[in-house]
């Protein structure tokens, strides 16, 4: 009975990936790994969370500085960016950038579409977008 309750516990990757993403928005400023460890109600084992904040820090999602001999974490992404860093390297492995994109837009239906184009329309008008002066 108590590996089911072990196995019920578990969480996937991802799971624990957002509640240590949480936990470092929550904080006041750059937090240790003991720090996010207690946050989280200390059901994680240390190493955990470090193996965690690390994986994160790959994926651009976190950043560290020295804070003596440790790391202070912070946040560098919501839940959003993360999503949108891990589309962007799906998109990257592939070799013909355009077919994956085209596939992917003509998969939206049309509320996503409609939201797509507002996007793409907001970016391209706003300061450092991609239209420039001639275009209309």
């Amino acid at each position: 009975m108590a590996d089911d309750r072990q196995r019920s516990r578990r969480r996937g990757q991802g799971e624990l990936e957002a509640l240590v993403l949480s936990a470092l928005r929550e904080a006041d400023g750059p937090a240790t790994a003991g720090w996010v460890q207690e946050r989280l109600g200390g059901d994680l084992a240390y190493t955990t969370v470090i193996t965690i904040l690390t994986r994160l820090l790959a994926k651009g999602a976190v950043t560290r500085e020295r804070a003596g001999r440790s790391f202070a974490w912070t946040s560098a992404s919501d839940e959003a960016g993360l999503a949108a860093h891990r589309m962007r390297r799906v998109l990257d492995a592939e070799s013909d950038r355009g077919a994956v994109l085209a596939s992917f837009v003509t998969g939206l239906g049309p509320d996503d579409e409609r939201l797509l184009r507002e996007l793409l329309g907001r970016s391209r008008s706003e300061p450092g977008g991609s239209r420039s002066e001639g275009d209309n």
